[in-house]
């Protein structure tokens, strides 16, 4: 019996791999898309804590929505950096 690249599984070693790679790719992604959820979802909670219990007064502006939703935590702590600096971003009292 002589085994050909066409027949048994030979042909189906390929396509075994190719899935495996498929399927790793997509994990990796959404591996990434998950920390970024997470990341969004801190900064916007984090706001919500700064305004209730240490009366921060960042407004719920699209620009902070904008801003925190792209860059989560970080961008939450550029945004208190331009408040403590005076540097007011549509409408934030300073």
């Amino acid at each position: 019996m002589v085994l050909t690249l066409g027949s048994g599984i030979l042909s189906e070693i390929p396509l075994i791999v190719g899935a495996f790679v498929v399927l790793y790719i997509i994990f990796k992604l959404g591996k990434l898309v998950a920390g970024l959820i997470v990341n969004t979802v801190l900064g916007f909670i984090s706001i919500y804590v700064l305004n209730s219990l240490f009366a921060f007064g960042i407004p719920w502006n699209w620009v902070v929505i904008i801003i925190t939703a792209i860059l989560g935590l970080p961008g939450v702590a550029i945004i208190i950096l331009l408040k403590f600096l005076g540097i007011s971003i549509l409408g934030m009292p300073v």
